[in-house]
Formats: C-alpha cells, structure tokens, sequence
C-alpha cells in the first residue's frame, strides 16, 4: 500500500510535468552528474529550461499564468501558495529593474492573485479554517537598491535614511495585506486564521541582523491582535533560539504577535562565516525540531505571542512531528501552523502529508518573474539543495518517472 502512495503522486502531475522531473532524474543520477549541470547550466539558454524544468519549479512569467500554477496545485489538494517574485540583488547592491516596479507587482500579486485565490479556495471547502492563508515574500535585497549596505550597517546613523525607505517599501506591500485580510474577515468573520500574509524572507548572516530589526517593525506596525507579518528565522544558525527568545520578550513586552517561518537555512554554500552555522546536521536538525515545538507551544498556552506558524521544510521527519504536535491542539492553533515545501521539491513528503496525514494546511512556495531572474533562482537552488535533489530523485526516480508516463498510454 505505502508503495502505491509513494507512486501515486507521479500521477497527479501532469504530462508536461512529469517529462521535466525525468529530466531532473536524469541530471542527478549521480553526485558527479549533477556537479556537471550544475557547472553547464549558467550556460543553458533560457528557451531550453523553459522547455524541459521551468514548469516544475517556477509559476510563471506573469500573473496570469501564476494563478494557473495556483489552480493546478488546487487540483493536486494543495490549496494555497507562498509567492516569491524573483527579482533581486543577488549580490545585495542593484536590482535588475527599479524598485518601484517590484514593490508595485508584488502588491499586484497579493491584490490580483493571493486574495482571490484563497477565498475561491474557502468558498469551495466545508471548514473555512483548514484553508492555508496564501502568502507573499518580502526579500529585503529585491526591495531597495543597496541593501546589502543597509542591512549590514542598519544601526549606523549614516545608513538609517536607506534603512527607512527598505522599512517604508515593506509597509506599501503589507498595507495591502492588511486591507485584504480586513475585507475578507468581513466576508468570512469566522476564519481564525489570515486570509494573505506577508513573510519577511531571510539573508545571509552578515545581513541578517538588519533583517530581524526589518521584521520587528513590521510585527509592531502589523500584528497588533492579528498576524499581517511572518518573520524568518534560520535555524541552522547557532543565535537562532536565542533570537525566538528574545523576540518573544519584547513581542510580550511591547503587545504585538509574532509570526515566524522557521526554515534550517538557505545559504549554507554562501555563507561567509562558517562559525556562526551549526557543526553539524544533527545540532541543526535538533534545533530546528525544539523552535518549532517551542512555537507551538506558545500558540496554544493562555497569553501567546506567536501567532502563525510555517513550517517550511523538506525534512519528512521534522514535518511528521509537527503534524503529530498539531493532533493535540486546539482548532485556532491547529489553523495557524501551515507546512511549506518549495514548488518541484519534496512532493513526495507533501502527499504523504495530504493522503495519509490528512493534512490540510500544506502549501508551495511558489517563485515567479521574468525568465532570466528564475533560471537564477533555478540554479541558487540546485547549488544549496543539490543533496536534497538527488536524494528525492536519481535512477530510482526516473524509472518512477518512466513508469508513471507509461500508464498514460
């Protein structure tokens, strides 16, 4: 039985998508295989990825086309998405359009794309709370130019003006979160949970500082009762209990909710210092397992200060105990924990979740953008998860892949 399962999701996917994952099978077969498509495809032209991958990781060129990935996914029992428009500085200096136009296509994204699909999602389902809020990513380096700068010196009083244009971007975006929240409650003043919400995505740990102090401002501005604004917290990081612990200090302190995405961390391959990172996966693993455990337990205790909980992770075992954690909570709880996975990866874990967890509350993170900025992201996330993919994938999978094409004939 478990055996079926584990194929049956192949068969959830489209033709198109199936073709791209036994692409993606045939480029890890082995380590020294995907080290080689790693190194060729910088030099891959976009009308060739866009072809054989671009479907199974990325949602489009546009909005239009985003809304279909989210239809798609809808098909597949994941109801909802974390949208990224992938435009950024990628070396935290100058983006690749003008600022403006990112902030205006990412309030675009919540208006025209994140709202109206999550309340077509609650109009068809028989319990308005175990429709996952949809989600919108803020990244700092995409949302003024000289970012880097500006995180790394945000307490020096030369860089506190560029500071407080990054702060002043941020607010556009979230005040569109909040108006949607607030005319969808009217529509739906059950809900417990957010309808959209913005998710302050992390840096690198030279940068990340900055970062905490950008989330901060928005959880004051934004999260007073109601959560508008999730945070990232990298938990491969040595600081990061102690960072949960003292935002939620001053969270108690100051009356405003806290709303974390808690992620092992992205820029293990980039980081520049190694000494801040654990030494090993098991600390990292141990870490990550204990701040999610510790969230949720605040969410359910009589005076919390976390209001909303992703649980953004590949690791099957990490998302089994907080599935097991959510069994005994109470429903308002149970409504704002939410597990992630990025878009073409780990969805084996994420049917399983679905079909023998009965898990309602899964969602994809979802990139999206102009061609060239997510063959970037394409190839970020083959360098920081190239062991992730080939354990998901190689022969066994292609002949996964291969089986489930030949059923269609």
């Amino acid at each position: 039985m478990l055996k079926l399962k584990a194929l049956s999701y192949l068969d959830s996917l489209t033709t198109p998508e199936l073709l791209g994952y036994g692409v993606i099978g045939l480029a890890t077969l082995t380590r020294s295989t995907l080290n080689l498509v790693i190194s060729a495809f910088p030099y891959a032209p976009l009308w060739l990825v866009k072809a054989l991958i671009y479907r199974n990781y990325c949602g489009g060129d546009n909005l239009a086309q985003v809304l279909q990935t989210g239809d798609r996914l809808a098909q597949r029992g994941i109801q909802n998405m974390m949208l990224s428009l992938t435009i950024e500085a990628c070396d935290g200096a100058q983006t690749s359009v003008p600022v403006s136009q990112i902030v205006a296509q990412t309030q675009q994204s919540v208006s025209q794309v994140l709202a109206p699909h999550t309340a077509k999602m609650i109009s068809h389902a028989t319990d308005i709370n175990c429709v996952p809020p949809g989600y919108v990513a803020l990244k700092p380096t995409g949302l003024i130019d000289g970012a880097a700068e500006i995180l790394r010196n945000h307490s020096n009083a030369a860089y506190e003006a560029g500071y407080q244009q990054l702060l002043s971007n941020c607010r556009d975006i979230c005040r569109v979160v909040a108006q949607e929240n607030e005319k969808l409650a009217k529509q739906y003043p059950a809900r417990t949970a957010p309808f959209v919400a913005a998710v302050v995505d992390a840096e690198r740990s030279d940068l990340q500082h900055g970062v905490y102090r950008l989330q901060r401002d928005l959880f004051r501005e934004f999260n007073r009762g109601k959560v508008n604004v999730v945070g990232t917290v990298q938990m491969y990081l040595q600081e990061s209990s102690r960072i949960l612990a003292e935002e939620k200090e001053l969270a108690s302190k100051d009356g405003y909710l806290l709303g974390w995405k808690l992620v092992r961390g992205a820029y293990i391959h980039s980081e520049p210092d190694r000494t801040v990172i654990f030494a090993t996966k098991q600390e990292t693993d141990q870490n990550y397992d204990a701040g999610i455990a510790a969230s949720i337990a605040d969410m359910g205790s009589e005076k919390p200060t976390v209001g909303h909980l992703v649980v953004a992770s590949h690791n099957r075992e990490s998302q089994l105990k907080a599935t097991q954690l959510l069994q005994g909570a109470d429903a308002r709880v149970r409504a704002n924990v939410v597990l992630g996975q990025l878009l073409g990866m780990a969805d084996n874990i994420t049917f399983e979740l679905m079909n023998k967890y009965d898990a309602k509350n899964v969602i994809k993170y979802v990139p999206w953008g102009p061609p060239k900025e997510t063959k970037e992201y394409l190839l970020r996330r083959l360098e920081e998860n190239g062991d992730a993919v080939r354990s998901d994938n190689g022969w066994p999978f292609l002949k996964q892949v291969v089986k489930a094409l030949f059923r269609r004939l």
